[in-house]
């Protein structure tokens, strides 16, 4: 796999998901942030490209690719998938993992007050995604389906599939700040040594759930987006 400092972020891991865990690594946001370059978080991080683009390479050629490349998918199946794994797994947490956060900050609140705070965090994560994903489902996806299935797939009420697409980036973003406040309050998920077993489950259940909504959104927006917009300017020529 070629990668040189001029790539984004996004395009990099698009081309093989295995250079997403040397990012986490250094706390580099593929995907909502997934725009910037690997020179411009290099700069940003206080990195040294040559070494990174390094790590990079080393990723890619050392293990086998455990994830598909989503880049070939049809464009409906993508659409399907994100909707069937990620939206679903994402509406079966929510629920969980705030009884968990209310649970803790009932027994542990008054030791350790930082848990209030990732619980209020997180109701907020609970109540944007939930209206995220319902907006993406009734309108964003089933036109990316139509653009992927038909010759013409006629104008959206929306103008533009960037229109949509660009709100939905912006709540990507909003997003991804609060898990990664969240991962900060709570030292990256690491549960303290007054901890009980719930403590450390609902702390690893959090670590899940970010990692999975990292994979979900760079599906979106460093792959299904882009081609939605560049299918949508091909039928309109």
């Amino acid at each position: 796999m070629n990668i040189n400092q001029n790539q984004t972020i996004g395009e990099t891991v698009a081309q093989d998901y295995r250079t997403a865990s040397v990012f986490q690594s250094h706390g580099i946001d593929f995907c909502c942030k997934g725009g910037r370059t690997i020179s411009e978080v290099c700069e940003n991080k206080q990195l040294k490209a040559d070494v990174l683009l390094q790590e990079l390479h080393s990723a890619t050629a050392t293990s086998e690719a455990t994830a598909a490349d989503y880049r070939t998918w049809p464009l409906d199946l993508l659409a399907d998938y994100v909707e069937k794994k990620h939206h679903r797994y994402v509406t079966a947490k929510l629920p969980e993992l705030t009884q968990y956060l209310s649970k803790l900050c009932k027994v542990h609140g008054e030791r350790h007050p930082e848990l209030i705070e990732i619980r209020d965090e997180f109701a907020h994560v609970s109540n944007e995604l939930t209206s995220h994903m319902q907006k993406e489902e009734m309108i964003l996806f089933p036109f990316v389906r139509k653009l992927a299935t038909e010759k013409h797939p006629g104008l959206p009420p929306f103008g533009t599939v960037e229109n949509p697409i660009r709100m939905m980036m912006e709540e990507h973003t909003v997003e991804g700040d609060r898990l990664a406040k969240i991962s900060e309050l709570s030292n990256q998920y690491t549960a303290p040594e007054d901890g009980c077993t719930t403590y450390r489950v609902a702390f690893a259940m959090l670590r899940e759930f970010e990692e999975d909504l990292h994979l979900h959104i760079h599906l979106e927006n460093n792959i299904m987006f882009p081609r939605a917009i560049e299918l949508e300017k091909h039928l309109a020529n």
